[in-house]
């Protein structure tokens, strides 16, 4: 757990943070506890993290909008979440804009160099093994986060960049406590960590784990953020800022004595000066008397969610059916979804993508033949065929899903106005490349292995392998629900390919399963990637509905933890739900403005 930065740690506590890096657990103050669920008035903010949360509402209690909050929150979560996002990554921003009823979405995802061609990952004819790329300058792709922030606020915010980076600034400044996530998150890449002195230096104080309780600070990545502040986004995309990410990976600051091999990335100043971000229309299908509004490619989250919200319609009222039979849905849901998503979505600059297509209903019925509610199906899948509905039979060979980071982080904000943004970012694994850019503070992307290294299932064409200037395949999900017409709530979650399936089982547990909001957070998770198993938490695999299932079957396999949700829900009496996960990651942090009596 975390003190915000505010709750001012006295004077001595401060400058020996400054000395040191460090402070024994004796000495920091207690951090107050994690709250996963507040209700009330003036606006909501949910996040992972405390000091994050905090940031977002500080913002809004001096009057700014949720686009403000949100930049603010994502930028602490840089600081406080450096290993899941910060402005070496990317990501999805989700906005609602209450005075008008719309949504609108910006592509801030992450592009490989205009150099690139689709033999990136490959050496001697050969794909490379993923730990050889994703600890590279190879895997690193130019860096989205603050050009979304910078359009987010020129097209819907009231403050400038520099002012809604001031929380963040004095959380790297004065530090953040230490939990046990983050000691635990640290000692997953301590062996890559090590062999570059600047990571080592920030994230292995003394060249060992940060201690839990103990202050760990970042005045290098303060100073960025000033100088964002101060001279705008272009100091990274034409600037100095720019020129240090070009050198860190063109020549990786590996230690001399380290044995690592780290190759060399293509990225360079051009690649930076070209970097755009897109503002595009959203996914949308309409469940019921719900609106589902998502992101479009290059993100599949928004298709294949729509997609398999389009399935589970055809098969009926999922209010209306047992336990067993809404788990067997959404899974064949699912499976279906994925075998198509994997076949046919890539980055829409690059190649045809049949967005509308895989949306529609007549599709949607077509395949919907495969879900038997008394068999489930047999993965993998052969995809379908978006450009000929109503048939259900597959369009040639099954498409195997590919390795994608299982990190990320998201946040979910709400303001006075009843403006509501949901932003998922990244910079994909966790660590991301393990490279710190050298005086900057911030940890540079992998996200170009989100790319396929070579065609997935040989003689199918692949839309996702790598390309000139091209946003690798994400699964990212921001979503924004309305319901006849009116906000109803939002959600996202990180995970990887799982954040697909983890949105869709929140909506639906909001939606047709009685469930609250924090209800439908926290509940046990399932993942059918058109996997030959399906991923399941231990709390669903110790349930009644595992046996019922196995007997339909279904196959299941142990995944730890899946997802990291967080939401927000507008009341019919114009109260705010701010919901986070109780547990998963160390648990959320969920804040109103005025929380209710």
């Amino acid at each position: 757990m975390r003190i915000p930065a505010r709750l001012s740690l006295p004077l001595a506590l401060t400058l020996a943070a400054a000395a040191l890096g460090t402070v024994a657990p004796a000495q920091a103050a207690a951090p107050p506890p994690k709250v996963p669920e507040a209700v009330g008035y003036g606006g909501a903010v949910a996040s992972v993290d405390a000091d994050a949360t905090a940031a977002g509402l500080e913002v809004l209690k001096h009057g700014g909008n949720a686009v403000d909050a949100a930049v603010a929150t994502a930028a602490a979560l840089g600081v406080t979440e450096p290993y899941s996002a910060g402005i070496g990554g990317g990501g999805y921003f989700v906005y609602y804009d209450a005075a008008t009823g719309r949504v609108h979405t910006l592509d801030g995802r992450e592009t490989a160099p205009l150099s690139a061609d689709s033999s990136l990952f490959l050496e001697d004819g050969r794909p490379l093994a993923f730990a050889d790329a994703v600890t590279s300058g190879r895997s690193v792709g130019v860096p989205g986060t603050a050009a979304t922030w910078q359009q987010a606020l020129n097209s819907w915010g009231t403050r400038p960049l520099g002012e809604v980076l001031e929380p963040a600034e004095r959380i790297a400044d004065q530090g953040f406590v230490v939990d046990q996530t983050f000691q635990n998150q640290t000692a997953l890449n301590q062996d890559r960590f090590k062999d570059f002195p600047a990571t080592r230096q920030l994230f292995l104080p003394g060249g060992t784990l940060p201690a839990v309780g103990s202050l760990l600070r970042n005045p290098d990545l303060a100073g960025t953020y000033r100088e964002l502040g101060r001279e705008g986004t272009k100091a990274l995309y034409q600037g100095d800022l720019g020129a240090d990410i070009v050198r860190t990976v063109q020549h990786p600051p590996v230690d001399p004595a380290s044995t690592r091999v780290v190759r060399t990335g293509k990225l360079d100043a051009a690649d930076l000066a070209a970097y755009r971000v897109h503002e595009q229309a959203p996914t949308h299908v309409e469940y019921g008397a719900y609106d589902v509004y998502g992101i479009a490619p290059s993100s599949s989250g928004g298709t294949a969610v729509g997609e398999a919200l389009n399935l589970l319609q055809e098969t009926g009222d999922l209010s209306r059916v047992d336990d067993t039979q809404y788990y067997h849905r959404f899974v064949e849901a699912t499976r279906i979804a994925f075998a198509d998503r994997n076949r046919w979505v890539g980055d829409p600059a690059a190649q045809q993508v049949p967005s509308r297509q895989l949306l529609s209903e007549d599709y949607a019925a077509g395949r919907a033949c495969l879900i038997d509610p008394e068999h489930a199906q047999t993965s993998p899948l052969a995809p379908g065929d978006p450009y000929h509905p109503g048939t259900c039979a597959g369009a040639g060979p099954a498409v195997s899903e590919p390795y994608e980071g299982t990190n990320t982080t998201h946040l979910t904000v709400a303001d006075r106005w009843g403006n509501v943004v949901s932003y998922t970012l990244t910079i994909e694994q966790t660590g991301g490349s393990a490279i710190t850019v050298p005086g900057r503070g911030f940890l540079l992307n992998n996200e170009l292995t989100d790319f396929s290294f070579a065609p997935l299932t040989p003689g199918v064409p692949d839309p996702n392998l790598p390309g000139p200037g091209k946003r690798p395949r994400s699964s990212i999900s921001p979503t924004v629900v309305l319901k006849d017409g009116d906000f109803a709530f939002a959600a996202g979650s990180p995970g990887g390919a799982t954040i697909i399936t983890t949105v869709l089982q929140v909506l639906l547990g909001r939606m047709d399963r009685g469930l609250t909001l924090e209800q439908a957070i926290a509940a046990p998770r399932i993942s059918q990637r058109n996997l030959k198993a399906t991923e399941a938490e231990p709390a669903f695999l110790a349930s009644p509905q595992r046996a019922a299932l196995e007997a339909l079957g279904q196959v299941f396999t142990l995944n730890p933890e899946i997802g990291a949700a967080t939401g927000v829900e507008r009341l019919p009496d114009g109260r705010w739900i701010a919901a986070a996960e109780p547990v998963r990651r160390g648990g959320g942090s969920a804040a109103v403005v005025h929380p209710a009596p």
